[in-house]
Parts: C-alpha cells; sequence; structure tokens
C-alpha cells in the first residue's frame, strides 16, 4: 500500500489528490471501528475462578454467561448486543483492582457486574468505580460494599444484606425460644461485616451473643468450639465462605454440639460443601436465598416458575443443577440490562438502578432506592436445611 511519507516520487497535483484520498481511507477506517465500538454495550466483571475462592467463582460465572447470552438472543438492550469484559481476580485483592482499572480506563465498560466473589475484594473496587462514575452490581454479601447508599452512589448489589440475614434469623429464634447465640465468623471482610451487623441487630431482640473468631485458612477450629461448648450458647452460628465451615460442621459434632442449633450463612449455601461435609452436615440449618429450594415453595410463590425455569436451562446447558450463586449473578445481569436500557448516560443508568421496584428475579424481588442500594428484603430469606443429598425448606416465613 502507497503511505503518505511515500509520495515524493509523484507530481503535485497527484500528491495532493492522494494526500486527500489517503486522508478519508484513515477517517474512514476510524469512523468504521468507532461505530462498531458503539454497537455493544460492555459489561465489564472481575470473578475468581482461581485461588481459594474459585469454587464460587465458576458457578457465578456460569450464571452470567447464561443470561448475558439469553439477553443478546432476545436482541440485546435497545438493539446493542452486550458484550463481555471478564477477567479472573484469582483471589487476590490486588489483582482484582488492576483488571478493575483496566475495565474503567482502557476496555471503558459502562457497567461492573461482579466483585471478585469476595467481600474484601467488592469493598477495595468501590472507590474505582465511584471515582469513574460508573455503575457497580456487586454480587458479594457485606452489607457495607453498597452501604450507605449516600456514601455510595454509584453502587449496588444483588444479594442480601447481614442486617437483614439476622433480622430473620431473630424471627426464627424467638420461634424456637432461643437467647443465647455464639457467632463463630472469619477474619475477612465477610466474616468482619456480619459480626458488625450482629452487634447492631441484637439488642433490640434480647439477643445475648458471644462472638470467636478465626482465620479464613484455618483447618482447627477446636479451641473455638471448646470455649462455645462451655458457654450458654444454645446456637452457633458459622459465618465464612471457605472450607472452615466443613471443619465446623465435623469438629462441632466430634466435640459433642448436637444439642445446640448448628446455622451456616448464605455464603455457605453449597452442594459441594454439604457434600464434603458428608453426614456431618444432616439438619444443619442455612440462611439461604428461595433459590436452592424452589420446588419445595408454594405454589403461590411468583419465584418458583422463574427458578424452574432457569434450573432447566442450566442443567441442560452445564449438566448440574444450579445454586444460588448462580441465582445471584443471573439477577445481577439482568438489573444490569433492564438500567442499561435507560443509557448510553451512565447516570441515567444509575437512575434507571435507583428506580427499579417490584422486579422478580430467581432470588428474590429487588427495590432499590436513592436510600437503600441492596435490594432484597428480609421477605426474601429462608431457612433450610441439608437432607438426603438435597437442600430442604425447614423455614418459609
Amino acid at each position: 500500500m502507497v503511505s503518505a511519507q511515500n509520495l515524493w516520487f509523484f507530481a503535485p497535483r497527484q500528491v495532493n489528490q492522494m494526500r486527500k484520498t489517503f486522508a478519508a481511507f484513515i477517517a474512514a477506517t476510524a469512523f468504521a471501528g468507532a461505530a462498531h465500538a458503539a454497537d455493544t454495550i460492555k459489561i465489564g466483571t472481575i470473578l475468581s475462578t482461581t485461588g481459594p475462592a474459585a469454587f464460587l467463582g465458576e458457578d457465578m460465572k456460569d450464571g452470567m454467561e447464561i443470561a448475558i447470552d439469553e439477553i443478546n438472543a432476545a436482541g440485546g438492550v435497545n438493539g446493542r448486543k452486550l458484550e463481555w469484559k471478564f477477567y479472573d481476580a484469582e483471589s487476590q485483592t490486588a489483582k482484582a483492582l488492576s483488571s478493575t482499572r483496566r475495565l474503567l480506563s482502557q476496555d471503558r465498560v459502562d457497567i461492573l457486574v461482579g466483585g471478585g466473589n469476595m467481600s474484601g475484594i467488592a469493598q477495595a473496587m468501590v472507590p474505582l468505580a465511584q471515582q469513574a462514575k460508573t455503575p457497580f452490581i456487586s454480587t458479594e454479601g457485606a452489607a457495607t460494599i453498597a452501604s450507605p447508599a449516600e456514601q455510595r452512589p454509584w453502587v449496588f448489589k444483588s444479594t442480601v444484606d447481614d442486617s437483614q440475614v439476622f433480622e430473620r434469623l431473630a424471627d426464627y429464634f424467638k420461634k424456637q425460644g432461643i437467647t443465647r447465640v455464639a457467632l463463630l465468623h472469619d477474619t475477612s471482610g465477610f466474616g468482619q461485616a456480619a459480626a458488625d451487623a450482629l452487634r447492631a441487630v441484637a439488642p433490640a431482640h434480647d439477643l445475648k451473643v458471644s462472638y470467636e473468631a478465626f482465620a479464613p485458612s484455618d483447618t482447627d477450629l477446636t479451641s473455638q468450639l471448646t470455649k462455645i461448648r462451655a458457654s450458654d450458647a444454645q446456637a452457633i452460628v458459622c459465618w465464612t465462605v471457605t472450607p472452615a465451615g466443613v471443619i465446623f460442621m465435623r469438629q462441632a459434632r466430634q466435640l459433642g454440639l448436637n444439642d445446640r442449633k448448628l446455622i451456616h450463612s448464605y455464603g455457605f449455601v453449597s452442594q459441594r460443601y454439604m457434600e464434603l461435609a458428608g453426614a456431618d452436615a444432616q439438619d444443619v440449618l442455612l440462611v439461604s436465598v428461595k433459590f436452592p429450594v424452589g420446588a419445595d415453595l408454594p405454589d403461590t410463590d411468583p419465584l418458583k416458575r422463574k427458578i424452574a425455569d432457569l434450573t432447566t436451562k442450566f442443567k441442560a446447558r452445564y449438566g448440574r443443577d444450579p445454586n444460588q450463586f448462580v441465582a445471584q449473578t443471573y439477577d445481577a445481569i439482568q438489573l444490569a440490562a433492564k438500567a442499561l436500557a435507560a443509557g448510553p448516560d451512565k447516570d441515567a443508568v444509575r437512575g434507571a438502578l435507583e428506580h427499579v421496584q417490584g422486579y422478580e428475579g430467581v432470588g428474590g424481588v429487588f427495590n432499590f432506592s436513592d436510600q437503600r442500594h441492596s435490594g432484597l428484603a428480609k421477605e426474601d430469606i429462608v431457612l433450610v436445611n441439608w437432607k438426603d443429598g438435597r437442600f430442604h425448606l425447614a423455614d418459609y416465613r
């Protein structure tokens, strides 16, 4: 091809004409590239599909993938397809932050969905989303990721809040006559946020609570459980998403704590973990959204059909049953698409998220406002238990 620098052997008139042609070609090429980029809407995702949190990340990635493919197959958003930019955080905050910066500055995504499937990573991503004025839907648990809303106007959450979980548990404790509780939590952002939430909720429900902590990587909880055994706690709530939660169930049985109610957080509603625990998982209660027990819901529940539909599609595609982590990322993408229809202006997308009311997902019914950026409520939370190889509904209201 002739370049602008190689025109010296042509006549001046030819040179001028060729320069004009060359410039027009460059402009047309640039325009075509820009037009192609504008044909898509970019969603940026950070999840951990390797490292300690990988067992969550693969499920969460699949939940997003099936949602994006569904939306694109139906024509996209306002006729524009969703373009997915995905990076593996490798369960490392530093890696997640460098990838987030790339999504915002190089990929120039329209919205962020997913915060590394670790609350600590999601919390670290918040300032970057805020500074870039880019909507961020976190699929992680800690309430402080998206609250207080007035301090985090660009951040939303597709999961339940810890405070709502403990309000729901307080209702259950009241029905069971339980007034003394031990919280065994890890020292991650997820575990610390839970301890803070329970300290705030407990007084209003006359709950006496003791607290024991462990590192997420711990492989022995004997010391903490021995202290709890010596206490008068009637229930033990374990708060982690790491394999230490399996050790909790096993060692609690070994230490003779069968007379205490054993409870896990919504972060542990995992068939893989229950199978690892084997018989020790029998009758352990778990706080959950409705998705894992969709088949047990009453026919009057509006989520029952939606859960069944996604379960059928997911199983046909991936060869396994979906779990609640699939549900929370599937809902997050659907919420993003709903808000992106108000774009392309990012502030309009943010405003659309704040005005979502009564959206029936597969994890719950979402209601956002300028004061509330966590869309689910206490009413979306149920208690489940593990029996005969699957989760069962244990307490609906």
